[in-house]
């Protein structure tokens, strides 16, 4: 049988053909299976026991069959992307089957003795696009963010990036500030030319503009890098106040253990929750005080810690405490601090809300700093009071994280080179030498060009494209 199924021209060949199931794994109603690389259509052809290949981007319902054997696989949906004008940039074949785990296995394991195909390594799909042009590696990030996203909002900062917004505006920077380089160069190159005072001093202004615009960039307060990470806030108070109590009210479920003992809870506990489309990371922390128990010491050492790197903290006080706060807990506070008087449900037994706490505490940080914060009467044990709770979390929460305007910065390299690059053009802003600016001008250009991949990365991309998971 002569298979007529030349591959395509592609920006970058790879002599590999790799297959993988792109789609979830487990007993769902379809699965699908990828192929990507110059024996993608060939593999086809056998497959469906045919001398040509479907029309491209047509989908195709056919019986699948063993090459080798001609047993019967599946009858599954085949579409065949000619490259260059497809994901990897390569031809690419996609098999919709059923997604039982015994059809699957039999269609991957046919697929792994066909010559030329091997199983995909993680990320490798996207990292094969990248490599052929099909998108930078802000976009690629975008594609993992969108995959791994939990929340609307993570969501919409991962689409935003994945369509290009956040390359297209960095490779803006880097074509300004590489005409400008252009012209210091130029400048350089042909000295007789120079205009009066040189050329430095009239592209100062250019590259004045993109340093203000990077500085702004930076300042976001890492909005987008705590919207993928999520909105970390950590529960805090002496033993016994109602911190996992709260914990569990707000997750809805037994997260933590709750017990009369104090000191039950010795290292922190996590809930992730969703807070009007926003990502929060809701921690339960050891009970702020000084213990002989070498355990429980490094509890309250590790709560402490995760305090001061908080986003919010919860300061949790028994009513029958109140208005007085527990001194460890006190040294924690600050403006990002909501005080929230516990089991106020009545000493009655009536479960009637007390209604004789104040709705603001004003005091001073342990730094000096006067404080005016809101404090909320609330029963973690009856629900009193949650919901007002987590009214104003919501609040405090889409504070922090809602982003206008351009896409936020997503990740802690983007920063790093965005600083580096930063540096430079402060430095080459200072001098009207021209090879000292073009100098500086040219290593913020690679700096920028680090973050899309439009020089030399290949150190970043084993790190960037292995936390793909395998199929994608």
């Amino acid at each position: 049988m002569t298979i007529n199924a030349t591959p395509n021209t592609i920006l970058n060949v790879n002599t590999d053909t790799i297959f993988a199931l792109s789609s979830g794994a487990g007993r769902a109603g379809v699965a699908v299976i990828r192929l990507s690389g110059p024996m993608a259509g060939a593999t086809l052809c056998a497959l469906l026991g045919r001398d040509t290949l479907p029309k491209a981007r047509h989908a195709v319902y056919a019986p699948i069959r063993d090459p080798k054997t001609d047993e019967r696989l599946d009858d599954a949906v085949a579409i065949y992307f000619a490259g260059p004008a497809s994901f990897t940039g390569e031809d690419v074949v996609e098999l919709h089957v059923h997604g039982g785990r015994a059809v699957i296995d039999g269609v991957l394991e046919c697929l792994a003795v066909q010559p030329g195909l091997r199983i995909a390594e993680p990320g490798e799909y996207t990292r094969r696009a990248f490599e052929n042009g099909k998108m930078d590696l802000t976009a690629a990030e975008g594609i993992a963010d969108l995959i791994d996203c939990e929340t609307a909002a993570q969501r919409r900062q991962a689409v935003r990036q994945m369509a290009g917004e956040l390359g297209a505006l960095y490779e803006d920077w880097r074509a300004r500030l590489m005409k400008a380089l252009a012209y210091i160069e130029a400048d350089i190159d042909f000295p007789d030319e120079d205009l009066p005072g040189g050329i430095v001093p009239v592209v100062r202004g250019d590259l004045a503009s993109v340093y203000a615009e990077i500085g702004k960039h930076l300042a976001d307060n890492r909005r987008g890098e705590r919207l993928r990470e999520g909105f970390q806030i950590v529960i805090l108070g002496a033993p016994n106040a109602g911190k996992s109590s709260l914990l569990n009210r707000l997750a809805q479920r037994d997260a933590a253990i709750v017990s009369e003992i104090a000191g039950t809870t010795r290292d922190m506990i996590e809930v992730h929750l969703d807070l009007g489309g926003f990502p929060v990371t809701m921690v339960d922390t050891a009970g702020l005080r000084e213990s002989r128990d070498v355990i429980e010491s490094e509890g309250v050492r590790r709560a402490t810690a995760r305090a001061e790197d908080a986003d919010l903290r919860l300061v949790v006080v028994d009513r029958n405490d109140w208005p007085d706060i527990d001194a460890e807990a006190a040294r924690l506070i600050d403006g990002n601090t909501i005080l929230l008087v516990n089991k106020v449900d009545g000493a009655d037994g009536t479960g009637s809300l007390r209604d004789d706490v104040p709705t603001l505490w004003s005091g001073t940080s342990a730094v000096g700093m006067a404080l005016e914060l809101p404090v909320l009467p609330i029963s973690a044990m009856t629900g009193q009071g949650v919901e007002s709770l987590l009214q104003l979390l919501e609040t405090r929460v889409k504070e922090g994280l809602d982003f206008a305007g351009p896409v936020p910065l997503t990740r802690l390299r983007h920063r790093k080179a965005l600083e580096g690059a930063s540096d430079h053009l402060d430095r080459g802003l200072q001098t009207d030498i021209a090879e000292l600016a073009a100098e500086d001008v040219r290593l913020a250009v690679r700096e920028i060009g680090k973050i899309t991949g439009r020089v030399d990365v290949e150190d970043l991309l084993d790190i960037i494209f292995g936390d793909f998971c395998i199929g994608k």
